[in-house]
Order: C-alpha cells, then sequence, then structure tokens
C-alpha cells in the first residue's frame, strides 16, 4: 500500500513537469507558425509597393522586401550586433556567402542585406503564395534543383544574369539548414560560380542561436546575435582547378569566425592543441 502511494506521489510531482514541457512545446509551434504567417502577410503587403516601384520584376525592389522584413525583428525582440557592414562597399557584383542556422536567418539577413543583392532559390519557391511571389519582382534567382546532370550550365547561366544585371547574389554553401553548433561542410556550387564569373566572394557569420532558438529544446525567445562580415575573396585569375582551395578556404575563416561570434571553443584548434 505504501508503495502505490510513492508511485502516486511520484505521478504527482511529474505531471507539472510534463505539462511545462507540453506547453513549451505547443509554445514555439505556435510561435513559429506566427512567424510563418507573419513572413507572408509582410509579403502580401510588399507585393503592391514593389508594382508601384519598379512596375515589375527588378532587384530594385529587394529595398522593399529588405525594409519590410526589417519590422519582424521588432516582433519577436531579436537584436543584431554588425560588424564589418563596410566590407560590402564593392563596385559590381559579388557572392555573399553565409553559414544557414534556421527559418529565423531570414531575419539577419534583411538586417545586413546590400543593395541590388537577390538570393539563390530552388524553383518551387515561386509556388509559395506572396511570398513566392514578392521574391520574384525582387529578382531571387530561381534554380530547378532535380536539373543535376547540367549545374555546369546553370552556374553559367546564373554568372550570365550577374554580369549583366550587376547583382549581388547571396549563397548559403552549406545548403541546409543547420542548428548543431557548427558549420556543415560547404559545397561547391557558390565558389564554382564566384570563379566562373571572375567576382570577389564576401563572407558574412551570424553566431549560433543557441541562447535563444533551439528546436529540440522548444525555444524560441527574444535575444541577440553577433554577426561579422569579414574581408573580400579574391578569385580573379582562378580557374575551376582551384574551387576546392578556395571552398575550403572560406570555410576555414567562417568556422573560426562563427566559433569566435559563438563563444565557444574551436573543437578542431583544441584537438590539435590536446595532441601537441
Amino acid at each position: 500500500m505504501e508503495g502505490c502511494w510513492l508511485l502516486l506521489l511520484g505521478a504527482l510531482l511529474l505531471l507539472p513537469l510534463l505539462f511545462m514541457e507540453a506547453f513549451g512545446a505547443l509554445r514555439f509551434r505556435l510561435k513559429i507558425g506566427s512567424y510563418c504567417a507573419l513572413c507572408l502577410l509582410l509579403s502580401a503587403l510588399a507585393v503592391p509597393v514593389c508594382l508601384f516601384k519598379s512596375g515589375g520584376r527588378s532587384a530594385d525592389n529587394m529595398s522593399v522586401v529588405r525594409a519590410f522584413g526589417r519590422l519582424m525583428k521588432y516582433v519577436y525582440g531579436v537584436r543584431f550586433d554588425v560588424k564589418g557592414l563596410e566590407n560590402f562597399n564593392i563596385e559590381g557584383p559579388c557572392i555573399v556567402i553565409s553559414n544557414h542556422q534556421s527559418v529565423l536567418d531570414m531575419m539577419g539577413l534583411f538586417e545586413i542585406l546590400p543593395d541590388r543583392c537577390v538570393q539563390i532559390a530552388k524553383k518551387e519557391l515561386l509556388y509559395a503564395g506572396p511570398a513566392g511571389l514578392v521574391a520574384y519582382l525582387a529578382g531571387v534567382v530561381y534554380i530547378n534543383r532535380k536539373r543535376t546532370s547540367d549545374a555546369k550550365s546553370i552556374m553559367a547561366e546564373v554568372a550570365q544574369t550577374m554580369l549583366k544585371e550587376n547583382l549581388k547574389v547571396w549563397v548559403y554553401p552549406e545548403g541546409t539548414r543547420n542548428n548543431n553548433g557548427d558549420l556543415l561542410p560547404f559545397k561547391k556550387g557558390a565558389f564554382h560560380l564566384a570563379i566562373q564569373a571572375q567576382v570577389p566572394i564576401v563572407p558574412a557569420v551570424f553566431a549560433s542561436y543557441h541562447t535563444f532558438y533551439n528546436q529540440s529544446r522548444s525555444l524560441f525567445t527574444a535575444g541577440s546575435v553577433k554577426v561579422e562580415i569579414l574581408p573580400r575573396v579574391e578569385t580573379e585569375g582562378l580557374t575551376g582547378e582551384n574551387a576546392s582551395e578556395l571552398t575550403d578556404k572560406c570555410y576555414t575563416m567562417m568556422r573560426r569566425t562563427f566559433f569566435q561570434l559563438s563563444n565557444k571553443a574551436d573543437e578542431t584548434h583544441c584537438s590539435v592543441l590536446a595532441a601537441q
């Protein structure tokens, strides 16, 4: 009998913890849902402004999208401490590469996005309602990821568009969202593109969101993010044979900066020191 009372008491003590965990997960989902809904609402509001400003599709419309997008940080209490914005002062096209952590990256992108800078997006985004429409009007470059067999021709088309329209192009070289506290290995597409167009690469690094956003812990609160735009990396005179070396160079400098901004130890560096 005494054992039954102990089990009942244990269950009663666990109930508040289980309730808090369930409520936290629900609150997280609702907040992410509101974030996505706000994205769609702001996109819908930006569409007529883009049409009035440029009459159709133009990279100049990205300034309109940027202005609407920056409103989101006030709604969710996210602040950005930015260093190195002067490194975006480049005449002509360039490739901007950045780490990719979550759906919240859009707020960071709009915080530092330079003029006439567009993103490369999968073609399916075109059908994402008002978000797809406003992205089209803002000059986003769409690619068909299913055409992997002719990736080189796709990069050639993007390079030609960049040079012809004097665009900066924003790329996430990790290729997918990653919130594990480190950078994933970079794919080489952005670096082949920069070499083919013979334009510089400007790395932008965002610190980890772990203090205010973590999907596995259902965490999404107000917070601040350190951001650093690094000096350009030149590609003039490089060829496709240099793509791997260029990729490794940018990955190493961005990963080092990521750890510094996130106040985390560089695990690779630490392991080397330990071995010594």
